[in-house]
């Protein structure tokens, strides 16, 4: 063989050997360290991830707040709310795996589940970006994805990059007050260390009630202190309680320290998807980006693709 021959041989060679890394079955990329045959999910966070790496085909049961992918509750059995879950019904599903949010429970409950037989891995991760990637690469790690993982990682970190590269060019960030809860009169607002705070943020707001951490309600005075540009609510099926079937428009009028806001005056009440924006999933930058352009809406900064 001449040389121009072996080296042709060996390019053909290692082309073949690339393509056959390409046409390998993701899910045969490395062996989990448990069997992962029949999982049960808690989160919604948790089980989009999950979705996105392809192993919808495993998954036996999830909670109330996986509503994305909407045949996730569609077609799986429903184990209620992650935070009021029952040790019995969970185990009567006879899953090889729970996977679960590190904000399950109640507590007594999620104890019995980790000492039970059945493999219990816990998912956490700061809602942040940074945290994204540390959800995607635990849950991938868990199915013997990583390599999935680390693909996905990859594609959510560039879009929250292009957000960022977007939200530099805003001059005059918009000032956000977002209500968790809106109901009897009362409402709870969104100050630090929440994931409303993070995603007003990132899509370049303000939070105005960042002088205050976690979740607190708001007096009629606090709010029209507080003069947001714009009030985010979640959609009525994602509020706490029983929330009303009157338009948050109407329910806010009622309030009047939350009426006499700019934002009320203008019309800026935004319904928002709180399981896109607030779970810090792989939706997470593309609802950020989304909530750019509503609270922006004449700047070219939000506009275009990503």
């Amino acid at each position: 063989m001449t040389m121009r021959n072996h080296r042709l041989f060996g390019t053909v060679r290692v082309l073949a050997c690339a393509m056959l890394v390409l046409v390998t079955p993701a899910h045969a990329e490395e062996k989990s360290s448990v069997d992962v045959s029949r999982i049960v999910s808690f989160g919604g966070d948790v089980t989009e991830i999950l979705y996105a790496l392809g192993y919808e085909p495993n998954i036996v049961a999830v909670d109330t707040t996986s509503v994305y992918p909407a045949d996730a509750l569609a077609k799986k059995k429903n184990v209620g709310y992650m935070r009021a879950l029952s040790t019995e019904g969970v185990l009567s599903l006879t899953p090889t795996v729970i996977m679960a949010a590190d904000d399950a429970g109640p507590p007594e409950v999620v104890a019995a589940l980790k000492s039970s037989t059945v493999a219990y891995v816990t998912i956490s991760g700061a809602d942040n970006p940074a945290g994204t990637a540390e959800r995607i690469r635990a849950v991938a790690a868990s199915v013997g994805a990583a390599g999935q993982g680390e693909q996905l990682v990859a594609g959510v970190q560039k879009k929250y990059a292009s957000l960022a590269e977007k939200r530099a060019t805003i001059g005059k960030p918009a000032r956000v007050l977002f209500l968790l809860s809106v109901q009897s009169g009362r409402a709870t607002a969104g100050g630090t260390g929440t994931a409303a705070h993070e995603v007003i943020e990132l899509a370049g707001g303000t939070n105005v009630a960042a002088a205050f951490s976690g979740y607190k309600p708001l007096s009629d005075e606090a709010s029209i202190g507080l003069a947001p540009d714009v009030i985010l609510v979640m959609k009525r099926s994602q509020r706490p309680g029983q929330p009303s079937t009157e338009p948050i428009e109407k329910i806010i009028g009622a309030m009047p320290g939350l009426n006499a806001t700019p934002a009320a005056r203008n019309g800026r009440i935004i319904e928002v998807d709180g399981a896109a924006l607030l779970q810090f999933g792989p939706r997470t930058a593309d609802a950020a980006l989304d909530l750019m352009r509503i609270l922006h809406p004449n700047k070219q900064a939000a506009k275009g693709g990503q």
